[in-house]
């Protein structure tokens, strides 16, 4: 069939229409790369006829799993995409998909900030700017589909997985995510990479925190909070594929509700793409979920839900899938409506047309240096100061001596995220984990995972390139992250007595192995530092040396001693290969911090949850107000983050003042840096609606940008704010905008609010459709 005789659709039908049963159920699952090559890591077409003889429709992870550098990950996929065209009876090519939570997750690519530090650069565009590197690298090795980004809200600090997500709040959370998606689809598929919305719906408000766990969310709340970002994926960030989250929503797991994923994602949203299985997902129906009672009933819940590709690898839509096929058990209807859609989204990557890349050339989009300075740019931009009192940062770099503290000061591999390579594949790979684990790399029988790490600049090593040449820098370890050996403290308060200052960089170890602090399935049921890392700061703070507490860190902590003692407290996040250069940048005023909070830190692990758009009854215990114990306040607020400089607001302005229920108002605010450094302010517009028929907020985040002023300069940030993003579902679940008075706050946190007036909405209670952005002048 010529390609410019028909179109997609005429070609898709066409091809279905050719289609024996076994060569449909083929594309409907994964296969692992590992089960397609040797110990040496070379394609086996022996393997291959096993594996593919009647096509496939995914490979999974040729790059990670693979543990090839790029070039020779491109002439894997090569190999594999030349069997199925020139082996296989249609020769339809397979897509292959990789991890890019915060980076391509493969051997040689750029690894950029864990997601949840890009979410505290409150900067949308330079998101954009990351995923569009990620294309770019992925493409050249010959990928095509990405399973992020990660939208979950997460409420709960205790579960692991915060740190691949944007933080607390759906407006934040909406407005970096559909920056990510439009930076790696791209403007033409044929060139882009497939994102993929996960994980749908409610999977970060699990019970205690834990993975997988059930999720007990109201259908209003579920609406209004947490399907915020998925719903302005689909139709801002137009994503092509969605992800199904683990856990179960009222009894019903979600990977096989056809009220979720048909009744809701496809048919009320108009979601018509591909949906992906995350890992394992089906067969969870069998065994951990026991809803179905074989993998033949798993995979019709499946199919009736609409999953249309089981990932990694065959399982459910394998042969158990042909036989209830051909029982009749199943209808053939079923398996042809996910077909088309994958075909369909096959043909839209280009993939018929070139399913070879130039492996050759793949060198040419990777190591570059703009993608080094923009992985320097993004750890940089999230540095959020907690605490600088009394403002000892930032350091001279003639200071006599520097002692640098602490298991993350001189460690490349404490700057990494669990979706960053190498450190997601210890957990895959590691003869610690139970034996049922899913482990590709069963062929390799010892790694040296240092070797696979990104050339990567440490903490200690970028304080090295600052200080003048007479500046010691003394450095001691001090100890370990999970450890209770404190034998390293001696050293560690020695040169701390002998300098001018303590420098101490502590945190998480981010993984999916044990060991891990942080990371998937690494669930915690404490927020402090782990280990003995704050019994270390405590002995270095006795010497009476002046500390900085850099934290290298994947979710929110429990840090009230820190607060009350540390005269200066920098979030670093897990912030990667260029993570040492960004903090050394900040702590010698190189760069002056500007990152905001995207989640709030709690005082103490009772409070939780702890979230600042809480309703007018939450926050607070009645009558009393606080807790015996503390305060039902956070101990650093979202949006907080403080600078080397000051900043006043001014001259707030709303107009119209009395508006209707679907009309714009213009919010005006001018900023001057008051302060005698140059920095960078987040402004954070929050709205409040006082009296509705059902109840809100106690405030709400709805526009932000991020301005540079010099000492002295103001600018005058202009917001657009839709009356349509005071709308929420009535007591008859309807969306709607009611008239009444709304409450305007601006401000440089959640907490800090420095301006605020209101406006009128008049007229009749309307239904509307939701918006997601606040567009934003100067």
């Amino acid at each position: 069939m010529a390609s410019r005789a028909y179109s997609v659709e005429d070609r898709v039908a066409h091809l279905l229409s050719q289609m024996t049963v076994e060569e449909k159920i083929a594309q409907l699952w994964g296969v692992w790369v590992t089960d397609l090559i040797d110990t040496k890591r070379d394609f086996v077409p022996e393997k291959a006829q096993r594996q593919m003889a009647n096509g496939i429709g995914q490979i999974s992870r040729v790059g990670a799993a693979s543990l090839l550098h790029p070039p020779q990950s491109a002439e894997l996929a090569n190999h594999i995409q030349r069997f199925l065209v020139e082996q296989t009876r249609l020769g339809i090519p397979a897509m292959l998909h990789e991890e890019s939570c915060a980076g391509y997750l493969a051997r040689g690519a750029t690894t950029f900030p864990q997601a949840l530090g890009l979410a505290a650069t409150w900067q949308p565009e330079l998101l954009q700017k990351m995923t569009d590197a990620i294309r770019q690298q992925m493409r050249a090795v010959g990928a095509h589909h990405a399973l992020a980004p990660v939208l979950d809200v997460a409420r709960d600090a205790r579960w692991g997985r915060m740190e691949e997500t944007f933080g607390e709040d759906p407006f934040l959370i909406s407005a970096m995510g559909v920056a990510y998606i439009k930076g790696l689809q791209g403007d033409d598929l044929r060139h882009g990479i497939a994102a993929t919305a996960k994980h749908f719906l409610g999977y970060g408000w699990s019970e205690g925190g834990m993975n997988w766990a059930p999720a007990h969310i109201p259908e209003r709340e579920l609406r209004e909070i947490f399907l915020t970002p998925f719903i302005a994926a689909i139709r801002e960030g137009n994503i092509r594929t969605f992800m199904n989250a683990y856990q179960e929503l009222d009894g019903v797991p979600c990977g096989s509700s056809h009220e979720l994923m048909v009744g809701l994602l496809r048919k009320e949203l108009g979601f018509n793409g591909v949906v992906a299985s995350d890992y394992f997902t089906i067969n969870m129906l069998v065994e951990y979920h026991h809803v179905a009672a074989d993998k033949q009933a798993a995979a019709r819940m499946a199919l009736e839900a609409g999953i249309d590709i089981e990932l990694p690898a065959a399982d459910c839509y394998g042969e158990p899938l042909l036989q209830a096929l051909r029982s009749g058990s199943i209808g053939i209807d079923l398996v042809d409506a996910s077909v088309k859609r994958i075909l369909t989204l096959k043909h839209d990557l280009g993939l018929f047309d070139q399913p070879y890349v130039d492996h050759e050339g793949v060198l040419e989009v990777y190591n570059q240096p703009e993608h080094i300075a923009l992985t320097r740019e993004l750890a940089q931009k999230s540095l959020v100061l907690l605490k600088n009192d009394p403002n000892l940062l930032p350091l001279s770099r003639t200071l006599g001596s520097i002692a640098v503290i602490g298991p993350s000061a001189d460690s490349v591999r404490l700057l990494q995220g669990d979706y960053h390579y190498p450190s997601h594949l210890e957990g895959i790979f590691d003869p610690d984990v139970s034996s049922d684990a899913p482990n590709p790399l069963q062929f390799v029988s010892t790694i040296d995972w240092t070797e696979h790490l990104p050339p990567t600049v440490t903490i200690l090593n970028g304080i090295r390139s600052k200080v003048s040449p007479d500046t010691q820098i003394h450095y001691a370890k001090g100890c370990d992250i999970l450890s209770e050996d404190t034998s390293g403290f001696a050293e560690a308060v020695a040169i701390a007595r002998q300098s001018d200052v303590a420098i101490i960089v502590v945190g998480d170890k981010s993984g999916l192995s044990r060991g891990a602090t942080s990371g998937e399935s690494v669930d915690r049921a404490t927020l402090g530092l782990p280990g003995v890392q704050q019994a270390l700061i405590e002995a270095i703070h006795g010497t009476g040396t002046p500390v900085v507490v850099v934290l290298t860190i994947g979710r929110a902590l429990t840090l009230p001693w820190l607060a009350d003692h540390s005269p200066s407290l920098l979030v670093a996040w897990l912030p990667a290969q260029q993570g040492g250069a960004a903090v050394a940048d900040a702590l010698f005023g190189d760069v002056n911090p500007a990152g905001r909070l995207p989640v709030s830190f709690p005082r103490d692990i009772g409070q939780l949850p702890v979230y600042y758009n809480h309703k007018s009854s939450g926050g607070r215990t009645h009558w009393q107000g606080d807790y015996v114990e503390m305060s039902t306040k956070p101990l650093f607020a979202f949006g907080h983050g403080l600078s080397y400089t000051t900043f006043e607001y001014s001259d707030l302005q709303i107009t119209p003042s009395v508006t209707t229920t679907q009309e714009l108002v213009t919010v005006r605010v001018t900023v001057r840096n008051s302060g005698k450094r140059a920095g960078e302010e987040v402004v954070q517009l929050y709205v409040n609606d006082p009296i509705a028929s059902v109840t809100r907020p106690v405030k709400a985040l709805k526009g932000f940008k991020r301005i540079s002023l010099q000492p002295a300069e103001q600018k005058t940030i202009t917001f657009a704010l839709d009356t349509r993003h005071l709308a929420f579902y009535d007591r008859q679940m309807n969306y709607v905008v009611e008239p009444g008075l709304i409450n305007v706050l601006v401000g440089s946190s959640s907490a800090d609010i420095r301006l605020s007036g209101t406006f009128d909405i008049v007229g009749e209670t309307t239904n509307v459709e939701a918006v997601f952005s606040t567009p934003v002048s100067l």
